[in-house]
């Protein structure tokens, strides 16, 4: 099994690089025109996988695998490094491979909030966009063990990054008020990307200040994402890098990724609908 997860881990390689010949899924196909668009391209990727399950039946196997991939990527003349994982499952018959894919992952599944109160008062605090930074790049890819681990940990990794950069919690032990983690108790905004979205379009605790492209965000600043354009957000981003053309670069949980393009045109959940809002994270006073 080692040598065909090897195998499986080769083939994405070349499907990332342009070198299969076989139809690559929707959300490849975006990525590389994403990167053409941007005047980039991929000259290199390294990948790691690591089987997590198995299952046999019969003349069939289905290998459950986790993919680290390592994009190395030329934007004119600078070089830059993306991140991101894959939760996969692969299919053999007889030893072959009869099908690969990537194991969808469910944005914004958690939806026990109501809606939430963002609190009248300003608190005050001076946000130290770097360490929030320094944050999301130490943990992009693991679990603080100070924290619950959710798989649906997109929101929770973002507010701990702005905790990070010295928001400080407030309104425990009301779950539909403040922002808070306490133990195995949380309010809905740390959580759930609905209710954080809701928190920083209030400007209030988290002082925030809503701009209209994501060119004007900085690092340490927030994007919200409604992949249906519902009106209901599923995905939480927090900006850790610019690209030549000033174009911010994400970390994120759920599928864990580190500098990632903003627009998540390359992942599985978009949908032309898409909806962005982009908060710029001030200081409170």
């Amino acid at each position: 099994m080692k040598i065909q997860l090897i195998a499986l881990v080769q083939k994405r390689i070349e499907q990332y690089i342009g070198k299969s010949r076989e139809a690559v899924e929707g959300k490849l196909e975006r990525k590389q025109n994403l990167l053409k668009q941007r005047e980039a391209e991929i000259v290199r990727v390294k990948a790691a996988g690591q089987v997590l399950s198995r299952h046999d039946n019969k003349n069939e196997t289905e290998l459950d695998y986790h993919l680290h991939l390592q994009y190395f990527i030329k934007q004119r003349d600078t070089f830059f490094i993306e991140e991101e994982t894959e939760e996969r499952r692969a299919t053999f018959q007889n030893g072959k491979v009869v099908s690969d894919y990537e194991n969808e992952r469910i944005y914004g599944q958690n939806q026990e909030e109501r809606k939430i109160d963002v609190f009248s008062e300003r608190i005050k605090y001076t946000y130290d966009r770097l360490k929030a930074v320094k944050y999301a790049e130490r943990w992009w890819n693991d679990f603080n063990p100070a924290y619950p681990k959710f798989t649906d940990d997109c929101s929770s990794f973002i507010s701990q990054c702005l905790h990070a950069g010295g928001i400080p919690m407030w309104g425990s032990s009301n779950r539909n008020r403040g922002w808070w983690m306490s133990g195995k108790n949380w309010s809905f905004s740390w959580t759930v990307a609905n209710a954080f979205q809701q928190l920083l379009a209030g400007g209030k605790g988290v002082r925030t200040q809503q701009v209209r492209s994501a060119e004007q965000l900085n690092l340490g600043d927030i994007i919200c994402i409604d992949f249906e354009g519902d009106g209901r957000f599923n995905h939480s981003l927090i900006v850790t890098a610019k690209d030549e053309n000033g174009m911010p670069l994400v970390n994120a949980h759920t599928t864990n990724s580190r500098h990632r393009y903003w627009t998540y045109e390359d992942s599985s959940a978009y949908t032309p609908k898409i909806v962005y809002k982009f908060y710029k994270i001030l200081d409170g006073s």
